[in-house]
């Protein structure tokens, strides 16, 4: 024989408002959980559905600073009775909380290698490819077959438009402060030694030791006020006016006694 189930109707206000008045029951099931002395002033209260809500107290316990008491409670009705779903120990917004965890292999970030460190690539890093595959860099597959000689592995594609998007939105791409200041870009500097291969139309190394960017990778519209090309113009520190008089030059005649 089926059945069924008939629509149950609740007064959702009345409900709700009976659960955010129960401070005190859910105070009681904090204390019960934690202890008298770890359950601080009431500090809020979250809605969780039409049911439910959570009463949050300040934690007081050693070592968990900013931490809360979250303690759900739920009724079903507006006649029904207040019941305890679950007490546990939060985190609040300015709570002292462990950092995100990071897998091992990826714990090492870019300047973190010291001298006498080894960091070999992972198996299978995309940013690599057998030195005998067509690396798409004209000119690093004529160097290697003329010289009879050639690496293991070289950089793939994809490896090398990493390196790209890294370096142009780094400290020396054409959004840094320095660049945006500059009267000209490095691409037209004479201290600008560029790249060969298929990166050499948009970055090349700095080579003027007064520039900031000596010895860095640059791109080429990165630029700095040691251009090759900058001219001062040098004018008087003291304004000389346009009209000149020459005393030297004047007629004089004695006065009338």
């Amino acid at each position: 024989m089926a059945t069924m189930t008939l629509p149950v109707t609740l007064d959702d206000g009345a409900n709700r408002q009976k659960l955010v008045d129960a401070v005190e029951t859910a105070r009681e099931a904090a204390v019960l959980d934690a202890g008298e002395e770890h359950v601080g002033a009431h500090a809020g209260v979250e809605h969780e559905d039409a049911v439910s809500v959570s009463h949050l107290f300040d934690a007081i316990v050693a070592g968990y600073r900013g931490w809360r008491w979250s303690v759900t409670v739920a009724a079903t009705g507006a006649d029904s009775p207040v019941t305890i779903s679950e007490v546990v120990l939060r985190p609040g917004p300015d709570a002292l909380v462990a950092p995100s965890w990071v897998p091992w292999e990826r714990r090492v970030r870019p300047g973190d290698l010291g001298v006498g460190d080894l960091f070999p690539p992972e198996p299978g890093d995309d940013r690599l490819v057998p030195a005998y595959l067509d690396v798409d860099d004209p000119e690093v597959t004529e160097t290697a077959h003329e010289l009879g000689l050639g690496r293991a592995r070289v950089m793939s594609r994809e490896g090398r438009e990493d390196s790209a998007r890294r370096w142009k939105g780094g400290e020396y791409g054409p959004r840094a402060d320095m660049a945006r200041s500059a009267p000209a870009t490095c691409g037209t500097c004479g201290f600008y030694l560029q790249l060969g291969g298929s990166l050499k139309a948009a970055f090349g190394v700095c080579g003027n030791e007064y520039a900031p960017a000596d010895g860095h990778v640059v791109h080429a519209e990165y630029g700095c006020g040691a251009h090759s090309e900058v001219k001062v113009e040098t004018t008087p520190s003291v304004p000389v006016a346009e009209l000149v008089y020459d005393d030297s030059l004047l007629d004089s005649e004695p006065a009338s006694g």
